[in-house]
């Protein structure tokens, strides 16, 4: 009888495409050897590379036929008569040809997916902006478990890359108004197709206001309560008056947006010209978080924050961990004062 809980483990890594040495490979091979008969790798199979979702939205090719090896070599190990499901799918992935890119599909609490189409490169097009990175996913998770400090407001995501801490608070925290921005052509291309994936379609003739496409009553009933989606090019050093009177948001997250002196200055140059252009004279709530890769970036961006007068404090980290990580990153959240 196959293992639910091993088999659920493998798809949530599976699709989020996770780095193979992360898989419970040993806890798998003595589940084979208490029990050799094939029930278990078909289940796996079909919670990873024959998944409704993986067929229809597959991580790179490259990946999947490593895992396929793999999880053969595991299934070889127990002398075990072999499983002609495992080697028909690797001889159909085999002949599939490489692409630049691929998906990954991130499962919420509810069991709903955030579907990403990614580049297989970290730097692709000279940005670093088409991968998610896991300040994203860390920031995804903490907003998940303080999803009333967006509902029913206006948030503005600067530097959303592809999408994904974005369209993740959109499926789980209701907010009223969500702004992705970032100034890249490639990665607010790709933004603009990951919410397509993720079950919106833009406006006739625009960009920049994104909706979900209705379809009949029920779709409609759905859609009263989903937030009004805006696609922003949005350069922190030339963004004008207009821009910023236009904006006027309520909460202002960002992930992954400090890791360079120049980024940090711009960075703070833009929050302060956010606070100065309030209509209402009100000044958002702001979240930043990023992994801290060099700790004297980090002190950088504190020194920085303190020099103009903005205040911080670190947000206590969460408990919940949503998203499965290869490593667990050093990713810290600092609440701004602006």
């Amino acid at each position: 009888m196959a293992e639910p809980g091993l088999g659920l483990c493998f798809q949530r890594r599976f699709l989020a495409a996770r780095q193979l040495r992360s898989f419970p490979w040993a806890e798998l091979e003595q589940s084979l050897r208490t029990a050799p008969g094939s029930s278990l790798l078909v289940d796996i199979l079909q919670k990873t590379i024959l998944h409704p979702l993986c067929v229809k939205y597959p991580p790179s090719t490259k990946y999947r036929r490593c895992f396929l090896t793999e999880l053969i070599k595991k299934h070889e190990s127990t002398a075990a008569e072999p499983l002609d499901e495992l080697y028909d799918t690797l001889a159909a992935i085999l002949n599939e040809e490489e692409s630049t890119h691929c998906y990954k599909n991130y499962l919420l609490p509810t069991g709903e997916p955030v579907t990403l189409s990614e580049s297989v490169a970290i730097v692709s097009g000279g940005t670093t902006g088409l991968v998610t990175w896991d300040a994203a996913l860390h920031l995804a998770e903490w907003a998940i478990e303080n999803a009333a400090v967006f509902s029913n407001r206006t948030v503005l995501e600067l530097g959303s890359g592809i999408g994904f801490t974005g369209i993740a608070i959109c499926k789980t925290c209701s907010p009223k108004t969500y702004i992705f921005s970032d100034c890249h052509p490639c990665v607010l291309r790709e933004l603009t197709e990951n919410i397509r994936l993720n079950g919106f379609v833009s406006e006739p003739d625009t960009t920049r206001h994104i909706q979900t496409e209705s379809q009949g009553p029920e779709a409609e009933a759905r859609n009263c309560q989903t937030p009004k989606l805006i696609v922003a090019e949005l350069d922190w050093g030339s963004v004008t008056e207009k821009q910023l009177l236009d904006l006027q948001p309520d909460v202002i997250v960002a992930a992954d947006v400090v890791y360079d002196p120049e980024i940090i200055l711009a960075l703070i140059g833009m929050l302060q010209k956010l606070s100065a252009f309030r209509a209402d004279r009100k000044r958002p709530e702001v979240y930043i978080a990023f992994t801290i890769r060099n700790p004297d970036t980090y002190h950088l961006f504190q020194t920085e924050l303190d020099k103009v007068g903005i205040g911080w404090q670190i947000i206590p980290a969460h408990s919940n961990s949503i998203f499965l990580y290869d490593v667990q990153p050093n990713v810290t959240i600092l609440q701004l004062f602006i």
